[in-house]
């Protein structure tokens, strides 16, 4: 789970992130400001299957892409990236076009997001 930009709102990944841990998911939370770099090099280090950016600040349509082309360029294409935040749908579609498998707006049940993921990793075996 990252927080990558300026955005200092950390409350509902950190929600996220202990529901996903109480799920059975090894949960690795890379804290606040967080450069797209730092994103990048954190995954391919700890060998992630998947990241979860959030984003409160209306930077997704900056830093989503961004985060996607550094896995790219690290040979980390086959990372699961899914998102969440305050993201209008007509940027949702775009996300996804782009690559993001997923994006969780206000509202979504932590038991949704659970499922998605588990169902999404299954997927990739």
């Amino acid at each position: 789970m990252a927080k990558p930009g300026l955005d200092g709102h950390d409350r509902g990944v950190k929600v996220i992130a202990r529901a996903l841990r109480d799920a059975g998911f090894e949960v690795i939370y890379t804290g606040l400001h967080q450069t797209p770099e730092q994103v990048a090099e954190t995954v391919v280090q700890e060998d992630a299957d998947a990241v979860g950016l959030s984003l409160l600040s209306g930077a997704h349509m900056t830093l989503f892409p961004r985060v996607i082309d550094l896995l790219r360029d690290r040979g980390a294409d086959d990372v699961l990236v899914f998102g969440g935040g305050i993201i209008p749908d007509a940027d949702i579609v775009k996300l996804k076009e782009l690559g993001v498998s997923e994006i969780f707006t206000p509202g979504a049940t932590m038991a949704s997001i659970t499922e998605w993921l588990q169902h999404a990793l299954e997927g990739r075996d």
